[in-house]
Formats: C-alpha cells, structure tokens, sequence
C-alpha cells in the first residue's frame, strides 16, 4: 500500500512540473515561438486603438523597438477592472500565454485578466507624501 501512496505521490508531482509554465526573459521570446510562457519585465509603452478598443502593452523597450508587445483585444478589455494601458505603464508584470510571431516581433494575446499580473516584488508601492 504504501508503494501506491509514493508512487500516485511522485506521479502527481511530476504532472505539476510539466504543466508548469517556461518562465523566460522578453529578450528570449523571439526564439519561443508557439510555446506557452511566462515573461516578467516592464510595461513602456501603451496605446489603445480607436474604435476598435484594441490594448497594446509594450514589453521590454518603447514601441517600436519593444521586445515583446501583449494584446488585449476589445472584447477582452472589458474583463479588466481598471485602464490596462494605464495600471500597468511604467510597472513590472508578468504575462503568460501563447508567443507568435506578428510582423516579426513577438506578441502574447491575453484574453483573459489572470494571464497578466503585477510584478509585486518589482513594485513596491511607496506611501504618499503628507502635504502639512
């Protein structure tokens, strides 16, 4: 019995290591094409497109020179709480999805809130300065 125990055990933590994701830096996500991942770097440059409600993030550089560019289409937009161009510019994040290849850059579509988040440990929020 207790060989099934160790053994469902060591399965199920192998199962969590592979499914776990490929953390990797912007620099890299070039080479990463059609590969799940997950960058951390920072948001430059922002823009969102009339219209069509369309949310760029730029990712590791300003636009056009950013290493990575995250999408947010406009339907996906409204799942946001906040202005995405606006709460992450200037913020370390972390993005996790699906690299392709746009134009030759490298772009993750996010389609959903949870595969964008603050990078907490890069953004320590400093308390406001008391006017007397």
């Amino acid at each position: 019995m207790k060989k099934i125990i160790l053994f469902a055990a060591f399965v199920a933590l192998f199962s969590i290591k592979v499914s776990a994701q490929t953390a990797i830096p912007a620099k890299d996500a070039a080479k990463h094409i059609n590969e799940k991942v997950t960058i951390c770097d920072k948001i430059w440059s922002t823009k969102v497109l009339d219209g069509s409600n369309i949310t760029f993030l730029d990712m590791g550089g300003f636009h056009p020179n950013q290493l990575v560019t995250i999408v947010i289409k406009g339907e996906d937009r409204s799942k946001f709480k906040g202005k995405p161009e606006d709460d992450f510019k200037g913020r370390q994040v972390c993005v996790t999805g699906t690299v392709i290849d746009f134009k030759g850059k490298p772009e993750i579509v996010v389609t959903d809130p949870d595969q964008l988040k603050l990078n907490l440990q890069d953004n320590t929020v400093m308390p406001e300065k008391k006017s007397f």
